[in-house]
């Protein structure tokens, strides 16, 4: 059984003073995300806490505030951070919603689908505002980070949509989409967390390094879950990157096949399926296909990747915790 913060119990009980410290951090970060979405216009307030009230892992905020562990986590602005943080997140969440024509978000009917395209537009680009309004006051250097961060995620949504040129190997262009459009802010989430505390500035790369990693086996899990889980599990329709052509690892995996037993399932992912009846059997055969596997190998090599760069990092209590969620991406995609 998981605690609130998502931690095995026995990991909290070894040092339940972190434990409480990040308890209280998380509650601050709360309060402070929750005052961050109000607007004069009540409208703006319903349609902006839309995404916040159905839930969220919150998992770019503990990362900050577990980043801070390795200087001072009382430093000023550290929660204001990690509000910019999941802001930042959940901007992106109902832009890309409307971009997937998702009917779906975390168990609740999406915004594009309650209140149409144009109102989850700019509901994300209110979010954003109000991300660019706490993030003023966190000083220039964290406006430049920030700045470089969102440049990323715009280009990788960029380089999504348009898709690889006959030249590039699908799967790197893939791979590099992953990297720009989750990984860069979770990697932005340790740097701010580290950096804000004062850690030293080989801490801070090092931490900045690990966010990117575990960033993309995050990605790669949620890859694995958009095809394996129920609506019940994931919050989402399953197989929505699938329905839409949006090719992700297992998919990728599945088409570099050269078995002549995978022509169907070939066939079947060279469009957008649109149908029903087409979409269940290409999620049947997705679903027993070795590419699972291999995603999952990936999966695994990203987070042993992430757990090797924090063998470097100073022996305390959150790196742990770190550690635990080099096994937690993995055990999700299982």
């Amino acid at each position: 059984m998981k605690s609130s913060l998502g931690l095995d119990p026995e990991l909290e009980a070894a040092d339940p003073a972190l434990i409480e410290d990040m308890r209280v951090g998380m509650d601050a970060v709360e309060t402070l995300l929750i005052d961050a979405l109000k607007s004069d216009y009540p409208f703006v307030t319903e349609t902006s806490r839309h995404l916040v009230e159905a839930g969220g892992k919150r998992f770019r905020p503990l990362l900050v505030l577990l980043a801070s562990h390795f200087g001072n986590p009382h430093a000023p602005g550290i929660p204001a951070a990690a509000v910019v943080c999941e802001l930042t997140h959940l901007g992106t969440l109902y832009h890309d919603d409307v971009m997937d024509e998702a009917t779906m978000r975390r168990g609740a009917q999406s915004a594009n689908s309650r209140w149409g395209n144009t109102i989850a537009i700019l509901t994300g680009d209110f979010l954003f505002a109000r991300a660019s309004d706490l993030l003023a006051d966190l000083g220039p250097e964290c406006v430049r980070i920030q700045a470089r961060t969102f440049e990323r995620l715009c280009t990788g949504q960029i380089r999504e949509t348009v898709g690889p040129s006959e030249h590039d190997d699908p799967l790197e262009h893939y791979m590099q989409v992953v990297a720009d459009k989750t990984g860069a802010l979770i990697a932005t989430c340790a740097r701010f967390g580290s950096m804000l505390a004062g850690a030293d500035e080989q801490v801070v790369d090092q931490l900045t390094r690990f966010g990117e990693r575990i960033g993309i086996a995050f990605q790669l899990s949620d890859d694995l879950l958009d095809v394996a889980s129920t609506s019940d599990e994931s919050g989402k329709t399953p197989g929505t990157d699938l329905r839409e052509g949006v090719p992700t690892l297992p998919v990728l995996h599945a088409l570099a096949s050269t078995d002549p037993a995978d022509a169907r399932l070939q066939e079947l992912l060279g469009a957008p399926l649109i149908d029903d009846a087409l979409h269940a059997e290409a999620l049947g055969l997705l679903r027993a296909h070795p590419a699972m596997d291999q995603a999952r190998a990936d999966v695994q090599a990203w987070a042993d990747d992430a757990r090797g760069v924090l063998a470097g990092l100073p022996d305390v209590p959150a790196r742990a915790i770190l550690e635990f969620l080099c096994d937690a991406v993995v055990d999700r995609s299982v």
